[in-house]
């Protein structure tokens, strides 16, 4: 029987599980059981509430990864008793009582703000027309266009939703920093891989889509957070 670690992975804002899908095959491949949850990003306590169901369902020892917002939803859920250890792809890895709106209210807004526009039912959209340049610039026009159309909105209420007691304080936690980020500034990022002392931290030359633009490296980050939980 295998000793891996099953995998959940978690999507962040303007997106769902698809996301994952340069990760998916690899680590299929490789023997892992993976998981991708698709969250309503309706507000953070639903959040947390899918992708703690979807992890306690594995019925064994499991790994959260989570990119962007997700990032918040697994610091609730990894508290799930077999969830072993967290990986935060480009993502919000939060302290207690923190908001996403109150994290990106510390420093200047990022360039992909601006792109943000709600619509008449309290949720959010990227401009479609602005999503490749702000979200996965480094992906090709083809790859971008489809993302754009097929974002999924977030509720405008999740920014200002208040994490909890975040799992990464218990738990092992790795983390990935997009250094050509639009939509997390870089330094924000950072801040999160100092704050959280992770067992491991790297840097890709990545927009914030990096699980897409660069999935060998996130890949390889992933498989290493598995091997020390295993």
């Amino acid at each position: 029987m295998s000793n891996k670690p099953n995998i959940v992975l978690v999507h962040g804002a303007w997106g769902d599980g698809s996301h994952w899908r340069h990760v998916i095959p690899t680590l299929h491949a490789k023997g892992y059981k993976v998981s991708a949850v698709q969250n309503p990003l309706t507000s953070l306590a639903d959040d947390i509430d899918r992708t703690s169901k979807l992890a306690a369902a594995q019925g064994a020892p499991t790994l959260l990864v989570g990119h962007s917002y997700g990032g918040m939803v697994i610091s609730g859920a990894g508290h799930v008793p077999n969830v072993l250890g967290l990986v935060y792809i480009a993502a919000f890895a939060p302290d207690e009582g923190e908001t996403p709106g109150g994290i990106f209210g510390l420093r200047e807004a990022p360039p992909g703000a601006a792109a943000i526009r709600p619509d008449d039912n309290g949720f959010l959209w990227i401009e479609p027309e602005l999503f490749h340049e702000n979200f996965c610039q480094d992906l090709d026009a083809t790859e971008g266009l489809v993302m754009a159309v097929t974002q999924k909105p977030i509720a405008a209420r999740c920014f200002g939703d208040k994490a909890g007691a975040p799992a990464g304080k218990v738990k092992p936690s790795w983390y990935q920093v997009s250094s050509e980020d639009r939509m997390i500034p870089p330094e924000t990022e950072q801040w999160f891989v100092e704050r959280m002392k992770p067992r491991k931290a790297i840097t890709l030359p990545a927009s914030h889509a990096s699980m897409a633009s660069h999935p060998a490296e996130v890949i390889a980050l992933i498989e290493e957070a598995a091997r020390a939980v295993a």
